[in-house]
């Protein structure tokens, strides 16, 4: 059990790295949360300061959930919890580095929302299905401008599309486990994206204008 509470804990540390702050502070000596919608994200980075400072952060905040998933699959230690299911120890550690970029301990445990950390556990858990999820990202950020949207979209793709291949491919290894835990995904982020999902209802959540997403600087 002491493995595993080490695995959590230094998952949930990896994952609470502020790279949308401190990319903020280091660059534009500015902190990102005193900015536009005041979330610590690479969306509220991108409308802040731009494509490419976005960029880094969601790659870097994608790094912070593929991380300590890949590792606890690769993990080998008969004596650590949970041992027996590979797929349940990449869940744990992935998901403690969601909470961790969303409930930052380095900037009072208010984060980003997720998304970016939690799209780079799912490339660890689902390779063959994440980037179906991201072509749904993509296409409704294309329709609507909307990226909370997309993001919403593209979690509830998940299990859609889980059920998909294993239709088409009946012997795919797809564990129950795993299975699960894909229903859960979306659950979280829309939880996650509850303030958007209001300013939806009330037409004032911001959008993204296909001809500018570029021309930033």
């Amino acid at each position: 059990m002491l493995e595993l509470i080490l695995l959590v804990l230094i998952a949930y540390i990896v994952g609470s790295t502020p790279t949308s702050i401190i990319v903020s502070k280091l660059i534009y000596k500015t902190d990102i949360r005193e900015h536009g919608s005041g979330n610590a994200g690479a969306t509220n980075i991108f409308r802040t300061f731009g494509w490419k400072p976005a960029l880094f952060v969601t790659a870097v905040d994608m790094f912070k959930g593929w991380l300590p998933a890949y590792v606890a699959g690769a993990f080998h230690s008969n004596s650590i919890a949970f041992a027996n299911n590979s797929d349940l120890l990449m869940i744990i550690a992935g998901f403690a580095a969601v909470l961790g970029h969303t409930y930052t301990v380095f900037a009072g445990f208010k984060g980003g929302k997720g998304v970016g950390t939690a799209a780079g556990m799912l490339i660890a858990l689902f390779p063959i299905a994440l980037p179906f999820c991201i072509l749904v990202f993509i296409l409704t950020l294309m329709t609507t401008g909307i990226v909370s949207l997309g993001s919403m979209l593209a979690a509830t793709a998940l299990p859609v599309t889980l059920f998909i291949i294993e239709g088409i491919n009946p012997d795919a290894q797809i564990s129950l486990t795993l299975r699960v835990f894909a229903l859960m995904i979306p659950v979280f982020i829309i939880f996650t994206h509850r303030s958007n999902i209001t300013r939806m209802r009330e037409g004032t959540e911001n959008r993204f204008e296909k001809a500018r997403i570029f021309k930033k600087k």
